[in-house]
């Protein structure tokens, strides 16, 4: 033995050395932190590590729960919370963690790809939006972009409050996220955070786990592959599921261009990654709703088709419509305020029961008489409307298949559409292109989607 051990050992049995390996002071999850916003009115999960055989003690609201850790975690269920604030949590084992300045109130996880990801500081009238942002109610939390090869436990992530500092927090926030959660606020009237996990240039196989995936059909499961080679359920692993399960009320979600050219399995996959997400965060169905693809020369009709089969065929889900909110050329259009409130719009209809119209008009139904198509749509709202003139956007097709411009009008709670050139419809279709120029809209201000009648979406 060298005479530098022979020192340490030396000093070990006088008791005037250590080492400090096995010291796993209770702590919570990185999402307990200070500024934090707790879901109000469910059972609120509260989890973290600690030696094993710890009791861990955590204190709220006037509730005390107690639990062992095992394994070197730990984890308890608060009872339904009452929104306000600021709130002490108190976490105590071998030591004792204050966690301060909590608010509850609305939790939201705002994720997906480019589109989400896209800052403030980057939007349309970005200068004023910032500027407003100063409400201490409101807070954001942006987790860092993790990749994962496993489900990880947790994740690096700063709590911010929109205070006297809020503008410069705002700043690099999700722009559509900011937008959803500023209106939020002013509807429900109680704190409201925001977590945002998003990353650009992703398709819809890295935010899904590797069991949902293994799950899908042989044929679905070689696609995949293919295009996501290293990347099966890596930014769900690093970034997704270590959120789990933090208490909330549901997601918004923007994403899809990255599957542009995938829409087969993308119809699959879609709606089987909401169920796992569900299913992992234990609240059942809570509302997941997601932007429709922008209209750009690089995304094709079939994408928004399939992303409103999955509104029209998933329990709990809406869709945000944003036809007038794209750009042919540019990929990342500023305009995300639209979004914003169309996603709260959204939310506080599913969410929270408001009796208000949410979306604009969605094809229902046709029939032909007289020569003429005549559409039926629901979420007609008060009424149909053109937008900046006559009706367009439409064409025809005969029994041949071959679709010409039609002239469209609206008649009532329907739209009326016909050709010289068409003797009798076979189907119609609206917005049928990469960037759709169209108009058709209710009065309570929201877009119609996209749709076709001779296509899967069809009723």
């Amino acid at each position: 033995m060298s005479m530098w051990m022979a020192r340490i050992w030396g000093l070990m049995a006088a008791g005037l050395f250590y080492v400090d390996v096995a010291q796993a002071a209770v702590a919570p999850h990185s999402l307990f932190a200070d500024g934090a916003v707790l879901q109000q009115g469910i059972a609120v999960p509260v989890w973290g590590t600690a030696n094993d055989g710890e009791k861990v003690t955590v204190k709220f609201q006037g509730q005390q729960v107690s639990t062992t850790a095992k394994d070197g975690h730990w984890l308890i269920k608060l009872k339904p919370l009452k929104p306000g604030g600021p709130f002490t949590m108190t976490i105590a084992g071998e030591n004792t963690v204050e966690v301060k300045d909590l608010l509850v109130g609305e939790v939201w996880l705002c994720s997906g790809q480019s589109n989400m990801e896209f800052q403030l500081m980057g939007a349309e009238n970005a200068k004023e939006a910032i500027a407003a942002a100063a409400d201490p109610m409101l807070r954001l939390c942006t987790v860092k972009t993790t990749r994962g090869d496993t489900p990880q436990k947790d994740v690096s992530l700063i709590w911010r409050s929109l205070d006297k500092n809020g503008p410069s927090f705002a700043n690099n926030f999700s722009a559509v996220g900011y937008f959803f959660g500023r209106d939020l606020r002013k509807a429900l009237k109680v704190p409201v955070g925001l977590i945002h996990a998003s990353v650009g240039a992703t398709a819809i196989g890295w935010w899904t786990d590797k069991p949902t995936l293994e799950a899908l059909p042989p044929a679905i499961r070689k696609q995949i592959a293919a295009e996501l080679q290293d990347n099966q359920s890596v930014l769900y692993n690093g970034m997704i599921a270590p959120l789990q399960p933090y208490a909330i009320r549901g997601v918004i979600w923007n994403q899809g261009e990255s599957d542009k050219g995938h829409t087969d399995f993308y119809q699959t996959m879609f709606p089987a990654m909401i169920k796992s997400w569900r299913a992992a965060w234990g609240e059942g169905n809570f509302p997941f709703i997601f932007a429709q693809a922008l209209p750009n020369d690089m995304w094709p009709p079939e994408l928004r088709e399939v992303q409103l089969r999955t509104w029209q065929t998933t329990a709990n889900t809406a869709m945000i419509v944003a036809t007038d909110c794209g750009d042919p050329t540019e990929i990342h259009p500023k305009k995300k305020e639209p979004l914003g409130i169309r996603f709260a719009l959204a939310a506080r209809a599913i969410a929270y029961g408001e009796k208000i119209e949410y979306s604009g008009p969605v094809y229902e139904s046709m029939k032909v008489a007289g020569g003429h198509a005549v559409l039926n749509f629901t979420h007609v709202g008060s009424g149909l409307v053109a937008r900046g003139g006559a009706l367009k956007g439409f064409t025809v097709a005969g029994k041949d298949g071959k679709f010409v411009k039609a002239d469209a009008k609206i008649d009532g709670k329907t739209v009326v559409v016909s050709s010289k050139d068409v003797s009798s419809p076979h189907a119609v279709r609206y917005g049928w292109a990469n960037t759709p120029d169209v108009n058709l809209w209710n009065k309570d201000g929201l877009p119609a989607s996209p749709f076709r009648t001779d296509g899967p979406a069809s009723k």
